[in-house]
């Protein structure tokens, strides 16, 4: 016997299977062969160029390698070479508080090309004044430079001597050592 709650419950079921068989005809998958995912090309602007490599990395989250300083200052060799005491001979007599320009006569005798990066730095002995950093005269590889310092003789008598070294762009001695070596008398 059907009675109206059989009824409404076979219309019921009816719906519940056609929106069943619906949501899963929806649902069906795809079972050709996908293609794997390919990521997009990256668009490089100027800025994330290599300024060494100017194509651009091919993998935009690893940046191409680009050179150390240390590798682009070591295609050339420096070096210095003293030549002689243009003023002021070791064991020059000097008066107290006097003014002394001390030049040297060096060489450039390596293959790098001194420029406003390369410096004097003092290693030892008394300033007498003098800055304990200084320009290193721009040079070409193989030229021969004075190089000259502007120091005060100090005010006690005795005798004062103080050695400087030249320094590359990166902080590293090389060469030759110079040095003044005076005697102060009163």
């Amino acid at each position: 016997m059907d009675t109206p709650i059989s009824k409404k419950l076979n219309g019921v079921s009816i719906l519940i299977y056609i929106y069943t068989a619906f949501l899963f005809t929806g649902c069906k998958t795809n079972t050709d062969a996908q293609s794997p995912y390919i990521p997009p090309n990256p668009i490089y602007s100027q800025t994330e160029l290599n300024p060494y490599n100017p194509t651009p990395s091919r993998n935009p989250i690893i940046p191409s390698p680009q050179p150390s300083p240390s590798s682009i200052i070591l295609e050339c060799s420096d070096n210095l070479l003293y030549i002689d005491d243009l003023t002021f001979p070791d064991w020059t007599t000097i008066k107290p508080g006097m003014e002394i320009e001390k030049q040297w006569k060096v060489e450039n005798n390596g293959t790098c090309n001194w420029d406003y990066r390369y410096r004097l730095l003092l290693i030892t002995g008394e300033r007498m004044g003098a800055e304990i950093q200084q320009a290193l005269f721009p040079a070409r590889a193989g030229s021969q430079v004075t190089i000259q310092i502007r120091f005060t003789a100090p005010l006690e008598p005795g005798t004062y001597h103080n050695v400087w070294q030249a320094i590359d762009p990166i902080g590293q001695p090389f060469g030759d050592p110079i040095s003044i070596l005076v005697v102060v008398v009163p």
